[in-house]
């Protein structure tokens, strides 16, 4: 591990709050080379670094989307490893809310999110991000939107979380 990304490491695990977190993605800023090292990180680092990575990369969509564009497909192929943290799933649906799916993750993205929003052990996080995502892939795929009608329409009755509630009726809507 280079220094700057040993550095960097350090810096994630020395506290968890979101002034850290805030700090570190105000130094990443738009500098590609600082955002890959932080993706190195957040890929394939240990449990605590990558969620703490998790949660600037949250921040990084928001100001800089653009920059991650070109690790989504990395982001994606990390979902398909057995085992990954729930901060993992967490992010990178939260990201791909934001960002524009490229054509060729499309139906990688979709069975990612049909299996995480099928699933009533996955947080209500998880499957919120992954409602939003499909909803806004319908627009491209119509003809998913009443797989995830139904999805949505099953998991209703069986009385989830106010904020998944909540978020599905807004998605019901949109479909």
């Amino acid at each position: 591990m280079e220094n700057r990304q040993l550095q960097l490491r350090q810096q994630l695990l020395l506290e968890n709050s979101r002034a850290n977190a805030v700090r570190i993605a105000e130094w990443i800023g738009e500098d590609t080379g600082r955002l890959a090292q932080l993706m190195e990180l957040f890929l394939h680092d240990e449990y605590r670094v990558v969620q703490r990575a998790a949660w600037i990369i949250s921040f990084i969509a928001k100001e800089h989307p653009a920059l991650l564009q070109p690790h989504l497909p990395a982001m994606i192929q990390r979902m398909e490893d057995t085992g990954i943290p729930v901060a993992v799933k967490r992010n990178v649906t939260r990201v791909l809310q934001f960002l524009p799916v490229p054509p060729a993750l499309h139906g990688a993205v979709m069975h990612h999110c049909f299996e995480l929003l099928a699933n009533p052990q996955e947080t209500v996080a998880v499957r919120a991000f992954s409602m939003t995502v499909l909803a806004n892939l319908a627009k491209d795929y119509p003809d998913i939107r009443n797989e995830i009608r139904l999805i949505l329409e099953d998991q209703l009755q069986h009385s989830p979380s106010p904020g998944f509630s909540a978020r599905a009726k807004k998605v019901l809507k949109l479909l």
